[in-house]
């Protein structure tokens, strides 16, 4: 499946919900889903009663969309977290660990979607070593850092001086100062700032 390349505010009116797609916009007066909250499409008034099945394809999708991620990375991640038992806690925490992620929980990005872009560019390291892979999953005691080439990128200058003001997760330990990040722990749906029914999720993959 193709990713989406149209208005992502139409899929925060698809669900209902802040997806926080677009970093400080969703959170200024511009956000679409304040100023027009109705589903998009011109039959949307029409649209019946959600049913069982449409409950847990929703969320699925809320989820999906809310990382950033294609249909089928995101089954496999499902099996991934299956394989290690307490399904719908896995699954959180893997998509909770990418490296992408988790570039957007430190601070350094205002956006999932930023992250990924600067992850992309070679902005990161992990553990000193390329990292250039938004997919790949973080370890506990990996520490992320700004690459040497990066430090006098304009935009990245921008993000540093915002990290004063940034909350991080109790997982990661973020040096403000120079924008590195360490792993202490796995993340859990706990610290979590998004309300997610991992349960819809594993009951939407078990029919």
């Amino acid at each position: 499946m193709a990713r989406y390349t149209g208005p992502v505010c139409r899929m925060c009116r698809r669900e209902g919900v802040k997806l926080y797609l677009k970093g400080e916009r969703c959170t200024s007066g511009k956000c679409s889903i304040d100023r027009r909250a109705k589903v998009p499409g011109q039959h949307a008034d029409a649209r019946k009663k959600v049913g069982e099945y449409g409950m847990h394809l929703r969320e699925k999708q809320k989820v999906r969309r809310y990382y950033g991620i294609q249909e089928k990375q995101f089954r496999n991640y499902f099996d991934m977290a299956a394989k290690a038992g307490m399904t719908g806690e896995n699954l959180l925490t893997i998509l909770e660990s990418r490296f992408d992620n988790v570039v957007y929980r430190m601070g350094m990005a205002e956006s999932r979607a930023e992250a990924r872009q600067l992850v992309l560019h070679n902005h990161f390291r992990i553990n000193g070593k390329k990292a250039n892979i938004p997919s790949l999953l973080v370890k506990v005691g990996d520490v992320i850092t700004v690459s040497e080439n990066s430090t006098d990128s304009a935009k990245i200058k921008e993000l540093l001086e915002g990290l004063a003001s940034h909350i991080s997760p109790k997982w990661l330990d973020v040096n403000k100062e120079n924008g590195t990040a360490k792993v202490v722990a796995l993340p859990t749906k706990e610290d979590i700032d998004f309300e997610i029914n991992e349960q819809l999720i594993v009951e939407f993959y078990s029919k």
